[in-house]
């Protein structure tokens, strides 16, 4: 994708080395793909993360899931818990889409398994949400069945980001969010590997808005004595859905560790994670796939030891940080339903960093 990214306005976030196009995808064999809704009443969407190609409910994912503050309506993270596994695509939509976007993933898997003679009698989709009503018609319940069907059949490498997909209505820090993701490459034992994060981003008030270790927020609520109409927010809610995946070779445990470092990402664009918004992580590792019980009832698995996890800390922090910043400049000017303008953080940047 052609589109301009916080590193192109010059500002780098963070000391470690990016993967090659700075996106979740660079862990091998995660794709990602949207089905955006744009129309007079409705601004929203789907976005669809698949971990892998094949069938994620036949070789199901090592997982983690963190719950930072519970102001949300997200589906399959219990199982994700008490199992340490995933056996879905990861769907982000809006709130009151949830359970249509369940209903559509769990018959796209039925169907898959069924062309695979696999036999299904549970299944645990995992559906993250994010409440996008200031700019979306969200009583409408716009995204059905096919929006989903679409944004898998899209999935790929390469994405675009901002206003798109389940990022189309959000909001973040009283400008444009919606969806960003960076990726950072550590070196184990000689070998290379990818932590890779994707958010979608609505959280935050304006006046707590930090760039490049700057409060710039009350700078931006100056703009609103020259801009008419344009928005902000008074306080810290609406949420943050963040998806780390990485090919190290981790535990359960030890990925819930590292998708809890995604908060210190979040905490360095100024959020403190207010009443009003649920900060969810989910994490999986490509690596230490679990097969079915019928081939072997002890499973063998490889993990990173504890005391060099520090790497992996430090790459879920930046690579949260760098994600959310690419949701906002890569967001394009949107008006809400009151006829609000939410402004893209790239409309500002040129002054903030000059």
């Amino acid at each position: 994708m052609s589109q301009k990214r916080i590193r192109d306005y010059g500002l780098i976030v963070g000391r470690m080395e990016t993967g090659r196009r700075n996106k979740i995808t660079d862990v091998p064999g995660v794709l990602v793909g949207h089905s955006t809704i744009k129309n007079e009443t409705n601004h929203t969407g789907v976005t669809v993360i698949l971990p892998g190609r094949d069938n994620a409910f036949v070789k199901k994912y090592t997982a983690a899931s963190y719950v930072h503050n519970g102001f949300g309506k997200s589906c399959g993270l219990i199982q994700i818990d008490e199992l340490g596994m995933l056996e879905s695509p990861i769907a982000l939509t809006n709130t009151l889409n949830t359970g249509l976007v369940w209903d559509a993933l769990t018959e796209y898997v039925i169907g898959q398994c069924q062309e695979e003679n696999v036999t299904v009698r549970s299944f645990n989709p995992v559906v993250g949400e994010c409440n996008d009503a200031s700019i979306n018609r969200i009583q409408n319940r716009a995204v059905n069945r096919e929006h989903v069907l679409e944004a898998i059949r899209c999935a790929g490498e390469d994405f675009a980001e901002g206003d798109v997909g389940a990022g189309t209505g959000t909001i973040c820090y009283g400008l444009k969010g919606g969806i960003g993701s960076a990726s950072r490459v550590l070196e184990v034992e000689g070998k290379n590997y990818v932590i890779g994060v994707l958010v979608q981003s609505n959280f935050g008030a304006t006046e707590d808005f930090v760039l490049d270790g700057r409060p710039v927020g009350v700078e931006i609520l100056k703009k609103k004595e020259e801009l008419e109409q344009m928005a902000s927010s008074d306080l810290d809610q609406g949420s943050i859905m963040t998806i780390l995946a990485t090919d190290l070779p981790l535990s359960s445990r030890q990925l819930k560790r590292i998708i809890r470092r995604t908060g210190v990402g979040i905490a360095r664009t100024g959020a403190y994670t207010g009443h009003g918004s649920g900060e969810v992580m989910i994490g999986f590792t490509t690596a230490n796939r679990i097969p079915p019980a019928k081939e072997g009832e002890v499973v063998s698995q490889t993990i990173l030891h504890e005391d060099k996890i520090n790497p992996a800390f430090q790459a879920a922090a930046e690579a949260a940080h760098e994600a959310i910043l690419n949701s906002m400049v890569c967001a394009g000017r949107t008006v809400g339903l009151e006829g609000q303008i939410y402004y893209s953080l790239a409309e500002f940047l040129p002054e903030l960093l000059g």
